[in-house]
Protein backbone atom coordinates (compact mmCIF):
# COMPACT_ATOMS: atom_id res chain seq x y z
CA UNK A 1 0.00 0.00 0.00
CA UNK A 2 0.98 3.71 -0.66
CA UNK A 3 2.82 5.01 2.15
CA UNK A 4 1.48 8.16 3.87
CA UNK A 5 2.71 11.74 1.99
CA UNK A 6 3.77 14.30 4.15
CA UNK A 7 2.90 17.79 3.44
CA UNK A 8 5.38 18.65 0.36
CA UNK A 9 7.93 21.78 0.82
CA UNK A 10 7.26 24.91 -1.05
CA UNK A 11 10.61 26.13 -1.63
CA UNK A 12 11.35 27.35 -4.90
CA UNK A 13 14.58 27.05 -7.13
CA UNK A 14 15.01 30.84 -7.30
CA UNK A 15 15.14 30.98 -3.30
CA UNK A 16 17.59 27.38 -2.76
CA UNK A 17 20.15 28.74 -5.52
CA UNK A 18 20.99 31.18 -3.22
CA UNK A 19 22.31 28.42 -0.82
CA UNK A 20 26.40 28.19 -1.45
CA UNK A 21 27.15 25.24 -3.38
CA UNK A 22 29.06 22.83 -1.85
CA UNK A 23 32.59 21.30 -2.88
CA UNK A 24 33.90 18.76 -0.81
CA UNK A 25 35.58 15.77 -0.95
CA UNK A 26 34.00 13.04 1.89
CA UNK A 27 35.33 9.96 2.77
CA UNK A 28 32.88 7.25 3.55
CA UNK A 29 33.34 3.70 5.18
CA UNK A 30 32.25 1.95 1.82
CA UNK A 31 34.65 -0.26 -0.23
CA UNK A 32 37.04 1.51 -2.83
CA UNK A 33 35.75 0.01 -5.96
CA UNK A 34 32.81 -1.30 -6.54
CA UNK A 35 31.75 -1.38 -9.72
CA UNK A 36 34.66 0.50 -10.84
CA UNK A 37 33.46 3.40 -8.93
CA UNK A 38 35.59 5.03 -5.88
CA UNK A 39 32.90 5.48 -3.44
CA UNK A 40 35.78 6.74 -0.71
CA UNK A 41 35.97 9.63 -3.08
CA UNK A 42 32.56 10.77 -3.12
CA UNK A 43 31.88 14.52 -3.64
CA UNK A 44 28.91 16.79 -3.65
CA UNK A 45 28.98 18.47 -6.86
CA UNK A 46 25.76 21.19 -5.85
CA UNK A 47 23.42 21.69 -3.89
CA UNK A 48 20.23 23.52 -3.43
CA UNK A 49 17.89 21.37 -5.64
CA UNK A 50 14.37 21.25 -4.91
CA UNK A 51 13.13 17.30 -5.93
CA UNK A 52 15.53 16.53 -8.20
CA UNK A 53 14.28 13.88 -10.17
CA UNK A 54 16.04 13.22 -13.46
CA UNK A 55 19.00 13.69 -15.11
CA UNK A 56 20.07 14.29 -18.43
CA UNK A 57 23.13 15.81 -19.80
CA UNK A 58 24.05 18.04 -22.85
CA UNK A 59 26.56 17.25 -25.25
CA UNK A 60 28.75 20.04 -23.79
CA UNK A 61 28.75 18.02 -20.80
CA UNK A 62 26.63 19.76 -18.28
CA UNK A 63 23.14 18.36 -16.96
CA UNK A 64 19.96 18.92 -17.06
CA UNK A 65 18.04 17.89 -13.95
CA UNK A 66 14.12 18.19 -13.81
CA UNK A 67 12.29 19.24 -10.47
CA UNK A 68 9.21 17.68 -9.25
CA UNK A 69 6.98 19.78 -7.61
CA UNK A 70 8.50 23.39 -9.19
CA UNK A 71 8.28 22.00 -12.66
CA UNK A 72 11.96 23.60 -13.30
CA UNK A 73 14.60 22.47 -15.35
CA UNK A 74 18.27 23.16 -13.62
CA UNK A 75 21.46 23.16 -15.49
CA UNK A 76 23.56 21.59 -13.39
CA UNK A 77 27.70 22.05 -13.98
CA UNK A 78 29.84 20.49 -10.91
CA UNK A 79 31.01 23.25 -8.20
CA UNK A 80 28.67 25.59 -8.97
CA UNK A 81 25.01 26.91 -8.27
CA UNK A 82 22.16 24.97 -9.96
CA UNK A 83 21.11 27.37 -12.83
CA UNK A 84 17.11 27.30 -13.64
CA UNK A 85 16.77 27.38 -17.92
CA UNK A 86 13.38 26.72 -17.92
CA UNK A 87 9.91 26.07 -16.21
CA UNK A 88 7.71 23.45 -18.05
CA UNK A 89 4.08 24.56 -17.78
CA UNK A 90 1.17 22.80 -17.91
CA UNK A 91 2.65 20.75 -14.61
CA UNK A 92 0.12 19.71 -12.08
CA UNK A 93 2.15 18.60 -8.98
CA UNK A 94 0.30 16.35 -6.53
CA UNK A 95 1.54 13.41 -4.50
CA UNK A 96 4.53 11.60 -6.13
CA UNK A 97 3.29 13.23 -9.74
CA UNK A 98 4.60 16.70 -11.02
CA UNK A 99 7.57 17.33 -13.48
CA UNK A 100 9.41 13.52 -13.26
CA UNK A 101 11.47 12.17 -16.07
CA UNK A 102 13.46 14.26 -18.72
CA UNK A 103 15.84 12.92 -21.46
CA UNK A 104 17.78 14.76 -24.12
CA UNK A 105 17.31 14.07 -27.65
CA UNK A 106 20.36 12.08 -28.98
CA UNK A 107 20.33 14.52 -32.29
CA UNK A 108 20.46 17.54 -29.99
CA UNK A 109 22.85 19.59 -32.02
CA UNK A 110 20.83 19.16 -35.00
CA UNK A 111 16.94 19.42 -33.31
CA UNK A 112 17.42 21.10 -30.03
CA UNK A 113 14.41 18.79 -28.28
CA UNK A 114 14.22 18.18 -24.37
CA UNK A 115 11.80 15.39 -23.86
CA UNK A 116 9.59 15.69 -20.44
CA UNK A 117 7.26 13.43 -18.86
CA UNK A 118 5.00 15.13 -16.41
CA UNK A 119 1.30 14.77 -14.66
CA UNK A 120 -1.51 17.59 -15.94
CA UNK A 121 -4.46 18.22 -14.31
CA UNK A 122 -5.54 15.02 -15.57
CA UNK A 123 -3.02 12.72 -16.82
CA UNK A 124 0.65 11.58 -17.20
CA UNK A 125 1.93 12.78 -20.80
CA UNK A 126 5.13 12.66 -22.46
CA UNK A 127 6.00 16.22 -24.51
CA UNK A 128 9.08 17.58 -26.04
CA UNK A 129 10.14 21.08 -26.61
CA UNK A 130 13.05 23.51 -26.75
CA UNK A 131 15.10 25.18 -23.59
CA UNK A 132 14.15 28.19 -25.42
CA UNK A 133 10.23 28.13 -25.76
CA UNK A 134 8.91 25.49 -22.85
CA UNK A 135 5.59 26.75 -23.23
CA UNK A 136 5.45 25.08 -27.20
CA UNK A 137 5.01 21.51 -26.38
CA UNK A 138 4.69 19.04 -28.85
CA UNK A 139 2.27 16.20 -26.79
CA UNK A 140 3.68 12.98 -28.16
CA UNK A 141 1.55 10.73 -25.73
CA UNK A 142 -1.70 12.09 -23.65
CA UNK A 143 -3.68 9.76 -20.90
CA UNK A 144 -1.60 8.12 -19.07
CA UNK A 145 -3.30 7.29 -16.36
CA UNK A 146 -2.33 9.50 -13.20
CA UNK A 147 -2.97 9.51 -9.09
CA UNK A 148 -2.01 10.41 -5.95
CA UNK A 149 0.80 7.82 -5.90
CA UNK A 150 2.55 5.21 -8.75
CA UNK A 151 3.28 7.49 -11.88
CA UNK A 152 6.00 5.48 -12.89
CA UNK A 153 7.80 8.74 -14.76
CA UNK A 154 11.40 7.86 -16.22
CA UNK A 155 11.71 8.67 -20.19
CA UNK A 156 14.92 7.44 -21.59
CA UNK A 157 16.70 6.62 -25.42
CA UNK A 158 17.48 3.42 -25.64
CA UNK A 159 20.53 2.57 -28.09
CA UNK A 160 18.49 2.27 -30.85
CA UNK A 161 17.09 5.39 -30.85
CA UNK A 162 13.31 4.91 -29.89
CA UNK A 163 12.20 6.53 -26.37
CA UNK A 164 11.50 4.29 -23.43
CA UNK A 165 9.42 5.55 -21.21
CA UNK A 166 7.98 3.85 -17.66
CA UNK A 167 4.35 4.40 -16.24
CA UNK A 168 2.59 3.03 -13.28
CA UNK A 169 -0.50 1.52 -12.23
CA UNK A 170 -1.79 4.33 -10.77
CA UNK A 171 -3.18 2.63 -7.86
CA UNK A 172 -5.26 0.81 -10.26
CA UNK A 173 -3.80 -2.74 -10.35
CA UNK A 174 -5.53 -4.04 -13.54
CA UNK A 175 -3.86 -1.20 -15.50
CA UNK A 176 -0.71 -3.20 -15.14
CA UNK A 177 -2.54 -6.61 -17.34
CA UNK A 178 -4.76 -4.52 -19.75
CA UNK A 179 -2.79 -4.20 -23.56
CA UNK A 180 -4.84 -1.37 -23.88
CA UNK A 181 -4.01 0.60 -20.92
CA UNK A 182 -0.83 2.40 -21.27
CA UNK A 183 -0.76 2.29 -17.20
CA UNK A 184 1.31 -0.51 -15.50
CA UNK A 185 3.66 -0.91 -18.60
CA UNK A 186 6.94 -0.38 -20.19
CA UNK A 187 6.59 2.03 -23.63
CA UNK A 188 8.81 2.07 -26.66
CA UNK A 189 8.09 5.02 -29.25
CA UNK A 190 9.60 6.73 -31.65
CA UNK A 191 11.22 10.21 -31.31
CA UNK A 192 7.67 11.50 -32.81
CA UNK A 193 5.82 9.23 -30.29
CA UNK A 194 4.56 7.46 -33.15
CA UNK A 195 4.53 3.17 -32.71
CA UNK A 196 8.05 1.71 -34.04
CA UNK A 197 7.06 -1.18 -36.30
CA UNK A 198 8.91 -3.86 -34.62
CA UNK A 199 7.14 -3.12 -31.09
CA UNK A 200 5.85 -6.80 -29.94
CA UNK A 201 2.45 -6.02 -29.83
CA UNK A 202 1.05 -4.49 -33.38
CA UNK A 203 -0.06 -1.11 -33.73
CA UNK A 204 0.77 -0.62 -29.97
CA UNK A 205 3.50 1.73 -27.74
CA UNK A 206 3.52 -1.67 -25.15
CA UNK A 207 7.07 -3.12 -25.05
CA UNK A 208 6.65 -5.02 -21.49
CA UNK A 209 3.70 -4.83 -19.25
CA UNK A 210 2.52 -6.87 -15.67
CA UNK A 211 4.40 -3.67 -13.60
CA UNK A 212 3.51 -1.79 -10.66
CA UNK A 213 5.31 1.44 -10.76
CA UNK A 214 9.03 1.54 -13.09
CA UNK A 215 11.23 4.39 -12.13
CA UNK A 216 14.57 3.21 -13.48
CA UNK A 217 16.33 2.46 -16.80
CA UNK A 218 19.59 1.28 -18.04
CA UNK A 219 20.97 -0.68 -20.86
CA UNK A 220 24.10 -2.54 -20.96
CA UNK A 221 26.88 -2.67 -23.48
CA UNK A 222 25.28 -5.34 -25.41
CA UNK A 223 22.00 -3.19 -25.58
CA UNK A 224 20.58 -5.25 -22.72
CA UNK A 225 17.44 -3.49 -20.89
CA UNK A 226 17.25 -3.35 -17.01
CA UNK A 227 14.21 -1.84 -14.90
CA UNK A 228 13.99 -1.06 -10.99
CA UNK A 229 10.01 -1.22 -9.82
CA UNK A 230 8.21 -0.98 -6.86
CA UNK A 231 6.67 -3.55 -4.98
CA UNK A 232 4.23 -3.24 -3.07
CA UNK A 233 4.33 -4.50 0.75
CA UNK A 234 6.94 -6.95 0.62
CA UNK A 235 9.34 -7.19 -2.59
CA UNK A 236 10.96 -4.47 -5.06
CA UNK A 237 12.65 -5.49 -7.82
CA UNK A 238 15.16 -5.20 -10.73
CA UNK A 239 14.14 -7.00 -14.01
CA UNK A 240 16.02 -7.73 -17.42
CA UNK A 241 13.28 -5.99 -19.85
CA UNK A 242 12.42 -8.37 -22.57
CA UNK A 243 10.15 -7.49 -25.58
CA UNK A 244 6.59 -8.89 -24.74
CA UNK A 245 7.14 -10.20 -21.87
CA UNK A 246 4.35 -10.16 -18.53
CA UNK A 247 6.33 -9.31 -15.29
CA UNK A 248 3.53 -10.40 -13.37
CA UNK A 249 1.77 -7.80 -11.39
CA UNK A 250 -0.65 -7.75 -9.46
CA UNK A 251 -0.67 -11.71 -9.34
CA UNK A 252 3.17 -11.83 -8.46
CA UNK A 253 5.35 -9.46 -6.08
CA UNK A 254 8.63 -10.90 -6.62
CA UNK A 255 9.70 -14.29 -7.48
CA UNK A 256 6.94 -16.22 -8.09
CA UNK A 257 6.60 -19.98 -10.04
CA UNK A 258 3.83 -19.17 -12.59
CA UNK A 259 5.64 -19.73 -15.63
CA UNK A 260 3.14 -17.03 -17.27
CA UNK A 261 5.18 -14.51 -15.89
CA UNK A 262 9.36 -13.44 -15.82
CA UNK A 263 10.65 -13.55 -12.99
CA UNK A 264 12.94 -10.44 -11.22
CA UNK A 265 16.72 -10.94 -11.00
CA UNK A 266 17.08 -8.83 -7.82
CA UNK A 267 14.36 -8.83 -4.76
CA UNK A 268 14.68 -6.50 -1.55
CA UNK A 269 12.46 -5.86 0.79
CA UNK A 270 10.45 -2.94 0.76
CA UNK A 271 12.03 -1.51 3.96
CA UNK A 272 15.93 -1.86 2.09
CA UNK A 273 15.13 -0.68 -1.10
CA UNK A 274 11.61 1.36 -2.64
CA UNK A 275 14.74 1.44 -6.10
CA UNK A 276 13.96 4.43 -8.37
CA UNK A 277 16.76 5.48 -10.77
CA UNK A 278 19.07 3.37 -12.73
CA UNK A 279 22.27 3.48 -14.02
CA UNK A 280 24.74 0.69 -15.63
CA UNK A 281 28.86 0.76 -15.87
CA UNK A 282 31.23 -1.98 -15.33
CA UNK A 283 28.88 -5.00 -15.36
CA UNK A 284 26.62 -3.30 -12.68
CA UNK A 285 23.97 -1.69 -11.75
CA UNK A 286 23.57 0.96 -9.77
CA UNK A 287 19.86 2.00 -8.26
CA UNK A 288 19.16 4.75 -6.21
CA UNK A 289 16.98 3.80 -2.87
CA UNK A 290 14.49 5.97 -1.30
CA UNK A 291 12.88 4.31 1.44
CA UNK A 292 16.23 1.96 1.76
CA UNK A 293 18.21 5.38 1.91
CA UNK A 294 21.26 4.05 0.04
CA UNK A 295 22.73 3.06 -3.34
CA UNK A 296 22.43 -0.83 -4.71
CA UNK A 297 24.98 -2.37 -6.44
CA UNK A 298 24.09 -5.21 -8.47
CA UNK A 299 26.44 -7.00 -10.37
CA UNK A 300 25.10 -8.48 -13.65
CA UNK A 301 25.84 -10.34 -17.28
CA UNK A 302 23.87 -10.72 -19.95
CA UNK A 303 20.40 -10.27 -18.17
CA UNK A 304 21.12 -12.62 -15.25
CA UNK A 305 22.69 -11.15 -11.24
CA UNK A 306 26.51 -12.55 -11.27
CA UNK A 307 26.73 -11.90 -7.55
CA UNK A 308 25.63 -10.56 -4.54
CA UNK A 309 24.07 -7.25 -4.40
CA UNK A 310 26.46 -4.40 -2.00
CA UNK A 311 25.09 -1.19 -0.29
CA UNK A 312 26.78 2.43 -0.53
CA UNK A 313 25.94 5.58 1.02
CA UNK A 314 24.06 3.42 3.03
CA UNK A 315 22.20 6.32 5.72
CA UNK A 316 24.64 9.11 4.30
CA UNK A 317 22.88 11.31 2.25
CA UNK A 318 19.16 10.12 2.80
CA UNK A 319 16.43 9.27 0.32
CA UNK A 320 18.36 8.90 -3.12
CA UNK A 321 16.44 9.30 -6.29
CA UNK A 322 17.94 9.68 -9.40
CA UNK A 323 21.75 7.65 -10.82
CA UNK A 324 23.27 8.42 -14.11
CA UNK A 325 26.76 7.47 -15.45
CA UNK A 326 27.38 11.14 -17.18
CA UNK A 327 29.76 12.10 -20.16
CA UNK A 328 32.89 12.82 -17.84
CA UNK A 329 32.90 8.82 -16.99
CA UNK A 330 31.28 9.96 -13.00
CA UNK A 331 28.54 8.63 -11.55
CA UNK A 332 25.99 10.52 -10.52
CA UNK A 333 23.47 10.44 -8.05
CA UNK A 334 20.75 12.85 -6.48
CA UNK A 335 18.87 13.27 -3.11
CA UNK A 336 15.26 13.41 -2.33
CA UNK A 337 14.85 14.52 0.82
CA UNK A 338 12.56 17.14 0.09
CA UNK A 339 9.80 15.69 -1.14
CA UNK A 340 7.75 14.93 1.87
CA UNK A 341 9.04 11.57 3.06
CA UNK A 342 12.41 12.48 4.01
CA UNK A 343 14.58 14.82 6.93
CA UNK A 344 16.36 17.26 4.51
CA UNK A 345 19.40 19.50 5.77
CA UNK A 346 19.99 23.01 5.05
CA UNK A 347 21.97 21.91 1.68
CA UNK A 348 19.34 19.59 0.72
CA UNK A 349 18.51 18.15 -2.20
CA UNK A 350 22.25 17.42 -3.45
CA UNK A 351 23.69 15.86 -6.84
CA UNK A 352 26.95 13.47 -5.31
CA UNK A 353 29.48 12.50 -8.18
CA UNK A 354 31.60 9.10 -7.52
CA UNK A 355 34.78 8.94 -9.60
CA UNK A 356 35.89 5.99 -11.62
CA UNK A 357 38.15 3.72 -9.25
CA UNK A 358 42.01 3.77 -9.88
CA UNK A 359 42.01 7.12 -11.66
CA UNK A 360 42.98 10.94 -9.95
CA UNK A 361 40.09 12.60 -8.48
CA UNK A 362 40.13 16.42 -9.98
CA UNK A 363 37.74 19.00 -8.27
CA UNK A 364 34.34 19.52 -9.71
CA UNK A 365 35.42 22.84 -11.10
CA UNK A 366 37.61 20.90 -13.26
CA UNK A 367 35.29 18.44 -15.00
CA UNK A 368 33.86 19.37 -18.30
CA UNK A 369 32.70 23.44 -18.59
CA UNK A 370 33.30 24.64 -21.97
CA UNK A 371 31.04 27.94 -21.08
CA UNK A 372 30.58 29.91 -18.17
CA UNK A 373 27.28 30.35 -18.50
CA UNK A 374 24.43 28.03 -19.35
CA UNK A 375 24.08 28.06 -23.44
CA UNK A 376 21.56 25.12 -24.22
CA UNK A 377 21.40 25.62 -27.62
CA UNK A 378 24.79 24.78 -28.14
CA UNK A 379 26.06 22.54 -30.21
CA UNK A 380 28.61 20.23 -28.97
CA UNK A 381 32.24 21.51 -27.80
CA UNK A 382 35.38 20.20 -29.52
CA UNK A 383 37.98 18.49 -28.21
CA UNK A 384 41.37 20.85 -29.81
CA UNK A 385 42.27 17.10 -30.09
CA UNK A 386 39.73 15.71 -32.03
CA UNK A 387 38.77 18.29 -34.92
CA UNK A 388 35.66 17.02 -37.08
CA UNK A 389 36.62 15.29 -40.23
CA UNK A 390 34.39 15.83 -43.63
CA UNK A 391 34.26 13.33 -45.99
CA UNK A 392 35.30 14.77 -49.55
CA UNK A 393 33.24 15.02 -51.79
CA UNK A 394 32.48 16.30 -55.64
CA UNK A 395 30.32 18.90 -56.70
CA UNK A 396 27.35 16.60 -57.60
CA UNK A 397 25.54 16.82 -60.22
CA UNK A 398 21.42 17.17 -60.93
CA UNK A 399 20.26 13.43 -59.65
CA UNK A 400 23.32 12.21 -57.83
CA UNK A 401 23.31 10.70 -54.28
CA UNK A 402 25.95 11.69 -52.52
CA UNK A 403 26.43 12.49 -48.22
CA UNK A 404 28.94 13.67 -46.29
CA UNK A 405 30.11 12.67 -42.54
CA UNK A 406 31.47 14.62 -39.88
CA UNK A 407 32.73 12.74 -36.74
CA UNK A 408 33.26 14.95 -33.31
CA UNK A 409 34.21 14.32 -30.04
CA UNK A 410 32.04 16.02 -27.42
CA UNK A 411 33.82 14.91 -24.20
CA UNK A 412 36.69 12.49 -23.27
CA UNK A 413 37.41 11.66 -19.85
CA UNK A 414 40.59 9.14 -18.30
CA UNK A 415 40.07 5.97 -20.55
CA UNK A 416 37.13 6.75 -22.30
CA UNK A 417 35.12 9.35 -24.60
CA UNK A 418 31.45 11.13 -25.98
CA UNK A 419 31.15 11.76 -29.47
CA UNK A 420 28.96 11.83 -32.41
CA UNK A 421 28.69 11.53 -36.28
CA UNK A 422 26.50 14.35 -38.13
CA UNK A 423 25.58 12.46 -41.48
CA UNK A 424 24.28 14.68 -44.07
CA UNK A 425 22.90 14.80 -47.62
CA UNK A 426 25.23 16.98 -49.84
CA UNK A 427 23.97 15.24 -53.09
CA UNK A 428 20.79 16.53 -55.55
CA UNK A 429 18.78 13.81 -54.83
CA UNK A 430 16.88 12.26 -52.01
CA UNK A 431 18.95 9.47 -50.17
CA UNK A 432 16.88 6.53 -48.24
CA UNK A 433 19.93 4.92 -46.75
CA UNK A 434 23.70 5.96 -46.13
CA UNK A 435 26.75 4.06 -44.82
CA UNK A 436 29.78 5.74 -42.22
CA UNK A 437 33.28 3.83 -42.28
CA UNK A 438 35.67 5.33 -40.32
CA UNK A 439 39.29 3.73 -38.57
CA UNK A 440 40.70 4.49 -35.31
CA UNK A 441 44.25 5.64 -34.55
CA UNK A 442 44.38 4.74 -31.44
CA UNK A 443 42.96 1.86 -29.85
CA UNK A 444 39.69 3.32 -29.24
CA UNK A 445 36.10 1.13 -28.95
CA UNK A 446 32.66 1.83 -29.54
CA UNK A 447 31.32 0.74 -25.84
CA UNK A 448 27.27 2.33 -26.92
CA UNK A 449 25.70 4.05 -29.96
CA UNK A 450 22.48 4.97 -30.59
CA UNK A 451 20.65 6.54 -33.82
CA UNK A 452 22.29 3.81 -36.23
CA UNK A 453 23.76 0.40 -36.38
CA UNK A 454 27.51 -0.14 -35.73
CA UNK A 455 30.17 -3.03 -36.87
CA UNK A 456 33.91 -3.25 -35.33
CA UNK A 457 36.57 -5.11 -36.80
CA UNK A 458 39.79 -4.25 -35.34
CA UNK A 459 39.97 -0.28 -35.52
CA UNK A 460 37.48 -0.05 -38.43
CA UNK A 461 34.16 0.75 -37.85
CA UNK A 462 30.93 1.49 -40.42
CA UNK A 463 28.13 2.87 -38.98
CA UNK A 464 24.24 2.47 -41.36
CA UNK A 465 21.43 4.15 -40.87
CA UNK A 466 18.74 3.08 -38.50
CA UNK A 467 14.74 2.34 -40.50
CA UNK A 468 13.49 6.29 -39.51
CA UNK A 469 16.52 8.30 -40.48
CA UNK A 470 17.84 6.86 -43.35
CA UNK A 471 15.84 8.78 -45.77
CA UNK A 472 17.34 12.46 -46.06
CA UNK A 473 16.48 15.01 -48.56
CA UNK A 474 19.15 17.17 -49.85
CA UNK A 475 20.37 19.27 -47.56
CA UNK A 476 19.19 17.47 -44.39
CA UNK A 477 21.02 16.03 -41.91
CA UNK A 478 20.85 13.70 -38.91
CA UNK A 479 23.24 12.73 -36.21
CA UNK A 480 24.56 9.82 -34.03
CA UNK A 481 25.99 9.60 -30.78
CA UNK A 482 28.17 6.70 -29.18
CA UNK A 483 30.02 6.50 -26.46
CA UNK A 484 33.71 4.73 -26.61
CA UNK A 485 36.79 3.74 -24.89
CA UNK A 486 40.52 3.57 -25.40
CA UNK A 487 43.82 2.09 -24.74
CA UNK A 488 46.22 4.14 -27.08
CA UNK A 489 48.60 6.89 -25.84
CA UNK A 490 46.17 9.76 -26.62
CA UNK A 491 42.64 9.60 -28.02
CA UNK A 492 41.95 10.82 -31.78
CA UNK A 493 40.06 11.80 -35.05
CA UNK A 494 39.90 9.21 -37.75
CA UNK A 495 41.25 9.82 -40.72
CA UNK A 496 39.18 10.06 -43.24
CA UNK A 497 35.68 9.76 -42.67
CA UNK A 498 33.46 8.63 -45.56
CA UNK A 499 29.74 8.27 -46.43
CA UNK A 500 28.16 6.57 -49.07
CA UNK A 501 24.38 6.94 -49.75
CA UNK A 502 21.97 5.15 -52.04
Amino acid sequence: MPKRLAAALATTLGTVTAVAALVVTQPLPTSAATGGFDFTRAQIATTGLQVPWSIAFLPDGSALVSERDTAAIAQVRPGSAPTRVATVPNVSPQGEGGLLGIAVSPTYAQDQWVYAYFSSASDNRVVRFRLSAPQTQQVLLSGIPRAQFHNGGRIAFGPDGMLYVTTGDAGTSANAQDLNSPGGKILRMRPDGTVPSDNPFSGSRVYTYGHRNVQGLAWDESGRLYATEFGQNTWDEINYIQPGRNYGWPTCEGVCSDSRFTNPIQTWSTSESSPSGLAYANSTLFAAALGGKRLWTVPVSAGSRTGNAVAEFQGTYGRLRAAAVGPDGWLWVTTSNRDGRGTPVASDDRIIRVPPAGGSSPSPSASPSPSASPSPSASPSVSPSARPTVSPSASPSAGTRACSATYQISNQWPGGFQGGLTVSNSGKAAVSSWTVTFAFPNGQSITQLWGGHYTQSGSTVTVTNESWNGALAPGASTTIGFTGSWSGGANGTPSPVTCTAS
